[in-house]
C-alpha cells in the first residue's frame, strides 16, 4: 500500500526533488568551503611561536625580534646582535647554544652512539663571529668551550617560529640590529658539493650564512622595523667579510619568511 502511494509521488516529483538535492549538497559544500577558508586564515595571521628570553637583566629597551620560518627551514643556527651607527660591535642579544659553547648534541660517536661533543663549526655564523672578534686558541673566531659566550644570551635552537624577547645591556637608543642565519648541507647547482674539494668547513654550510639587517632608533614613534636582506657570509668562514650578490643563492632564500623587530 505504502509503495502504491510513494512510487507515483516520487515519479511525479523527480525533478524537483533532484533540485532540492543539488540545493542541499550546495549548501554542505560552501558550509565546508567557509570552515577550511577561516582556518587558513586563523592559520596564516597567528602562527605558533616559540618564546625565547634572553639577558633579563639588561637595563636597556626591551626588544621583541620575530622570526616566522619559509618554507625550506630546516632547524638552521641564528645570531643576533647589535652595533652602534658607525658599525662597531655593541653585543650579542642570542645565539644558538651549540655555537655559543662550541658544543653539539650529536658531536660525539666514539661510544657508539650520538653524544654532546666538541666540534669546531668556523662556517656556520662567520659574519657574526668575527664582528664578536674573540679568537679561540685554534685561530677560529667562532666560540669554544674557551671563549664561550655567556649563558644569559644563549638557548637551544628554536625548532619553528619564534619570539626573541631581549634587551640590550646598557641603553642604547639609536643602532643597528643584525640577524644572521645558516642552514648546513642545502646544496645548489651553484653551491655543490664539489665546488671546494679540499675545504672541510664549506661542506659544513654549503650555501653560505645569510644576514639580515634594520637601523632601529628608538626616539623615532615607530613601533615595527623589518630587517631586510643584505648578503651572505664568507662560504667556509675564513674572515669576516660580507657579499652583497646574492644571485647564487636559492633555497637559504625560503629559510625564513620574515624577520622584524618590535619596540615594546
Amino acid at each position: 500500500m505504502l509503495k502504491k502511494i510513494i512510487y507515483p509521488f516520487l515519479k511525479k516529483n523527480v525533478v524537483m526533488i533532484k533540485k532540492i538535492i543539488i540545493i542541499v549538497g550546495l549548501g554542505v559544500l560552501a558550509l565546508v568551503l567557509i570552515f577550511c577558508s577561516a582556518g587558513r586564515r586563523q592559520q596564516t595571521a597567528i602562527p605558533e611561536k616559540q618564546v625565547i628570553v634572553t639577558n633579563i637583566s639588561g637595563s636597556g629597551s626591551s626588544l621583541e625580534i620575530e622570526f616566522i620560518k619559509g618554507k625550506k627551514h630546516n632547524h638552521p643556527v641564528m645570531a643576533v646582535w647589535i652595533e652602534d651607527t658607525s658599525g662597531q660591535y655593541i653585543q650579542t642579544l642570542y645565539v644558538a647554544m651549540s655555537i655559543a659553547k662550541g658544543v653539539f648534541g650529536h658531536g660525539d660517536t666514539s661510544k657508539g652512539m650520538w653524544q654532546p661533543g666538541r666540534i669546531r663549526r668556523p662556517a656556520s655564523l662567520p659574519y657574526w663571529a668575527h664582528k664578536r672578534n674573540i679568537q679561540a686558541q685554534d685561530g677560529l673566531f667562532i666560540p669554544d668551550e674557551t671563549t664561550p659566550v655567556a649563558d644569559a644570551y644563549t638557548a637551544a635552537t628554536p625548532a619553528g617560529n619564534f619570539l626573541l624577547s631581549t634587551r640590550a645591556d646598557a641603553p642604547v637608543m639609536r643602532f643597528n640590529i643584525f640577524f644572521e642565519i645558516n642552514q648546513p648541507w642545502d646544496w645548489n647547482s651553484f653551491w655543490h658539493n664539489n665546488k671546494y674539494p679540499g675545504d672541510n668547513d664549506y661542506k659544513t654550510s654549503c650555501q653560505p650564512a645569510l644576514v639580515y639587517s634594520a637601523a632601529i632608533d628608538l626616539n623615532s614613534p615607530a613601533k615595527e622595523y623589518p630587517l631586510k636582506l643584505i648578503g651572505h657570509s664568507h662560504y667556509s668562514g675564513k674572515d669576516g667579510s660580507l657579499n652583497r650578490d646574492l644571485s647564487t643563492i636559492t633555497t637559504a632564500l625560503e629559510i625564513c619568511s620574515s624577520i622584524r623587530v618590535l619596540i615594546k
